[in-house]
C-alpha cells in the first residue's frame, strides 16, 4: 500500500509541475501583444484560467494528501514493522535470556 501511494505521489508531482508550467501570467499571452482578443481560445471567452486553476487546486490538495500519508506511515514505520507477521515463514533466532550463564560449547 506504501508504494502504491507513493508513486500515486510521484505522478502528482509531475502533473503539479506541468501544469504550472502550462499556466501563463497575467496578460502575458502572445495575442495580448498584438491587441487580440482571447474570445478564439481553446477554453472559450473566459480562457482557461478557471479550468486550470480549478485543476491545480485539485493537484495541490492530492499532493498534500499522500505527503501528509506518506509522512505518517514513515515516522511510524518500526511501529508498522513490529506489528505485521514475517511474510517469510522463517523465525528470528531467540536471544539468550541473560540471567541464565552462557553454556560452553565442545
Amino acid at each position: 500500500m506504501l508504494t502504491i501511494i507513493a508513486v500515486i505521489h510521484v505522478v502528482i508531482c509531475i502533473g503539479l509541475i506541468l501544469i504550472v508550467l502550462l499556466q501563463t501570467g497575467r496578460g502575458s499571452e502572445i495575442g495580448a501583444a498584438f491587441g487580440g482578443g482571447s474570445s478564439q481560445t481553446l477554453f472559450g471567452s473566459s480562457g482557461s484560467s478557471k479550468f486550470m486553476t480549478k485543476l491545480t487546486t485539485i493537484t495541490v490538495v492530492v499532493f498534500m494528501v499522500t505527503s501528509l500519508i506518506l509522512a505518517y506511515f514513515y515516522s511510524h514505520r518500526e511501529a508498522l514493522i513490529k506489528a505485521t507477521p514475517a511474510q517469510s515463514g522463517e523465525t528470528m533466532p531467540a536471544k539468550p535470556d541473560e540471567t541464565q550463564p552462557a553454556t560452553e560449547k565442545r
